[in-house]
């Protein structure tokens, strides 16, 4: 494990979220170097149980997301929990909960009840829609959020059935967007000395990273055309079939299709003047990228790949995800074994990101984090003799 102190080192989280979204952005944020503890429920997280893993409670999922963070489990719905909690709170920078309206507020940890006793805090809320709207209290997961967002519209315009996209989308953009926010308002506090609350409802946030480009024709008022933007809608917007296997290219530029036409004996298409310009090449994409696929059977993969580099066109072989898997670096994980640390995606010079802290099991630093915010031992055994505190 590193030792390396990144970016946040002096900023301490705590986590009161669940399944996947917000332990993502907390996971980012213990990566960037934040001390992140972790109230994790008496019965222990469901991203615990997502699938096989070395270890009872530690699934594969659980190994990488549950890194970089301390683990204290508390029954938040006893009030010894609860006084717990908020006395870790009191020690925090950032408080990040994905605990819906309802909930939070019947256990009497929403914002008011923690700025009571940290005015400075920031605390942000991360659930499916606004509290302020009629379904501010609904359940959401990632599929229900894809539909409700219009992602799953987005497969309708291009098959003609609505569909979910095979990765849990809105919870990894949604964890994504809680870090940017929870940053943006430490850094007004850094200014100012003020906190706030902050909010994270999934389905705008997944509306507005679809309508970067799938407002295209709906965006002016009046709308001169429909959402959905074509060039990505399109059917044979796909992987393409080589001689021997797959490949996936992209010619952008009109120099790129003529020299793609060219080699593969279409010079019908290299002078069509339909590729002259940007506008002419939007219009046309469906007809340029089904006489791609037809191209491209002309040739093996390998071939391909050494032409579009001599010619500077996008392309990628089809990388295998246990191929990427493999060839991340391996860890020896205290109790669950030799695993696969998946990098930070991020690059300091000065400050890296660094994978400091393996993955603790349900309740692992309870006692440490509690004698930190002035817990005496026999407070803590206390708690543990109330059931308020689990412990391994």
């Amino acid at each position: 494990m590193s030792s390396v102190q990144g970016p946040l080192a002096d900023v301490r989280v705590l986590d009161l979220t669940s399944v996947v979204m917000g332990p993502f952005a907390t996971q980012i944020l213990g990566d960037l170097g934040a001390d992140v503890v972790t109230v994790e429920d008496i019965g222990g997280d469901t991203n615990r149980y997502m699938g096989p893993g070395p270890h009872p409670q530690l699934s594969g999922v659980a190994l990488n997301l549950m890194r970089n963070k301390r683990n204290i489990s508390l029954d938040l719905k006893h009030p010894d929990g609860r006084e717990a909690c908020l006395r870790l709170a009191e020690h925090a920078d950032i408080v990040i909960t994905n605990l819906r309206p309802g909930p939070l507020s019947r256990l009497r940890l929403t914002y008011a009840d923690v700025a009571e006793r940290k005015p400075d805090i920031i605390f942000c809320q991360a659930q499916g829609w606004p509290t302020d709207s009629p379904d501010g209290d609904r359940p959401a997961y990632d599929d229900v959020v894809q539909s409700a967002s219009g992602m799953a519209h987005i497969y309708e315009q291009q098959s003609g059935e609505p569909r979910i996209v095979p990765t849990i989308m809105a919870d990894k953009v949604s964890g994504l967007t809680i870090v940017y926010t929870v940053l943006a308002a430490l850094h007004h506090r850094d200014r100012t000395g003020e906190g706030q609350r902050v909010e994270v409802p999934m389905v705008p946030v997944m509306q507005s990273f679809l309508l970067v480009e799938h407002g295209a024709d709906a965006i002016p008022d009046p709308p001169i055309g429909s959402a959905g933007y074509a060039r990505v809608l399109t059917a044979d917007r796909r992987p393409q079939r080589t001689a021997d296997g797959w490949i996936h290219m992209l010619p952008y530029s009109r120099e790129n299709y003529v020299d793609l036409f060219r080699a593969g004996g279409r010079d019908d298409l290299a002078d069509d003047p339909r590729l002259e310009s940007r506008a002419t090449r939007a219009a046309n994409v469906t007809m340029l990228y089904t006489a791609v696929l037809d191209v491209v059977r002309t040739r093996t993969t390998a071939e391909w790949l050494t032409f579009c580099e001599e010619h500077d066109i996008p392309c990628s072989p089809i990388v295998d995800l246990d191929d990427v898997v493999a060839g991340f670096p391996v860890e020896e994980h205290p109790v669950a074994g030799p695993y696969h640390v998946i990098p930070s995606p991020t690059r300091f010079d000065h400050t890296p990101a660094s994978v400091r802290r393996h993955a603790s099991l349900i309740g692992q630093d309870g006692d440490e984090v509690l004698t930190e915010v002035g817990y005496t031992p026999d407070e803590v055994a206390a708690l543990r003799e109330s059931r308020a505190l689990r412990s391994r």
